[in-house]
């Protein structure tokens, strides 16, 4: 895919961070851009700021554990604007702890997020691609944490992401193999100036008990010696 004017993307994710910066470029390429996020106020401020710069672009409050909020995303971007070129799966969130201090609560939100998500996504939105039979691109958020095993700490996060590397690969393979027009990508960034070591912030409370403690605080408070990994 070489020209991008007028073409689609949805953004997961897309209200700060990665998301967001994947938006300001896919503004200057003339694209339409549909942004979803959990976090309401950053997502309505997002959309404000490029459709300040002239963008066609939406917003859509969206939770991608959920496999019918991914439903009702593809919905929006289809009834707003016809098709879908591009899809960005790129929300995640990160919850630090030894694997065996992390509780239920915290693997099945990070794991709906940064697993769940884009395996919501790949299911939701390929077989629409694959009607279009036009040129589009799936584009998933991994990490170099999805390469190596390398973060102590981070175990949780990690898993993920290693399973985001294995699916994308996967993923493109199965396209390839049904001469498709979708390519996949993964993208694995080192560190990113991103408020991610925040994103408890928008934790479900159901994902968070009455005894809920901030997982970074209760990590470095029982294991100081985790200080230089964060």
């Amino acid at each position: 895919m070489k020209d991008f004017k007028d073409k689609v993307i949805v953004i997961t994710g897309a209200a700060s961070g990665i998301g967001r910066g994947i938006a300001r470029k896919a503004t200057k390429e003339g694209m339409k851009v549909v942004l979803a996020d959990i976090e309401k106020d950053a997502l309505i401020r997002t959309k404000e700021e490029l459709k300040s710069s002239g963008a066609n672009v939406i917003s859509v409050l969206t939770d991608v554990s959920k496999s019918e909020a991914i439903e009702k995303l593809a919905q929006k971007t289809i009834n707003t604007f016809g098709e879908v070129h591009i899809l960005c799966n790129n929300a995640g969130v990160s919850v630090p702890g030894l694997i065996w201090e992390c509780n239920l609560s915290d693997w099945n939100w990070v794991m709906g997020v940064n697993l769940w998500g884009v395996i919501h996504g790949i299911r939701v939105f390929v077989p629409i691609m694959l009607q279009q039979d036009n040129e589009c691109h799936i584009v998933n958020t991994a990490s170099m944490a999805g390469l190596s095993s390398e973060g102590p700490g981070n175990g949780i996060y990690t898993v993920t992401k290693h399973g985001v590397v294995a699916l994308t690969e996967i993923l493109s393979r199965e396209l390839t193999l049904m001469n498709s027009k979708i390519k996949a990508s993964v993208l694995c960034p080192g560190f990113v100036s991103t408020n991610i070591a925040e994103s408890e912030r928008n934790r479900p409370a159901e994902l968070c008990g009455p005894e809920f403690e901030p997982s970074l605080e209760r990590l470095l408070k029982n294991h100081p010696q985790f200080e230089q990994f964060h």
